[in-house]
């Protein structure tokens, strides 16, 4: 990675998640709604810390110190290489508990690389897909491309 590419999507995951994505630890993202999003995307740590109850236990599994996770930047890059509804076996690779894939959908990651350098992105999230180096409503035509609206 040299510089930030303005045209590259973002995806928004809270830490630890994003830190554990980029070990290759995490390799399932667990949410609500499905998406048709493939191929690479910036990883963007969120500013706000997951509040999920088992985000201690994982951080003390994987020996991560909650303070020292950079949060508020893009950390690197991942490829979405899948979406499917979640499976109780999805649980482990997603580091949650099975409770937290019933009824989800689960997408599938691989190829993260973790930047050089942290980016913070000149226009924040407004929810898990964004375009963090170019200004909101930019460019319909590459949000309808990705599978957004």
């Amino acid at each position: 990675m040299t510089g930030p590419d303005e045209q590259q999507l973002g995806l928004s995951i809270q830490q630890p998640w994003a830190e554990l994505i980029l070990q290759g630890v995490k390799v399932i993202e667990v949410r609500n709604l499905p998406t048709r999003i493939r191929g690479p995307v910036y990883l963007y740590a969120s500013k706000r810390f997951s509040s999920l109850p088992c985000t201690q236990q994982v951080c003390d599994d994987y020996n991560l110190n909650r303070e020292s996770l950079p949060r508020g930047c893009i950390v690197g890059t991942i490829e979405v290489l899948d979406c499917r509804a979640s499976r109780p076996e999805d649980a482990l690779l997603a580091c949650v508990p099975t409770t937290l894939v019933q009824e989800k959908y689960s997408w599938l990651l691989g190829g993260a690389v973790r930047c050089p350098q942290l980016w913070p992105a000149r226009y924040p999230p407004f929810g898990p897909w964004f375009y963090p180096f170019q200004r909101r409503g930019e460019s319909r035509r590459l949000r309808s491309r990705h599978g957004g609206t």
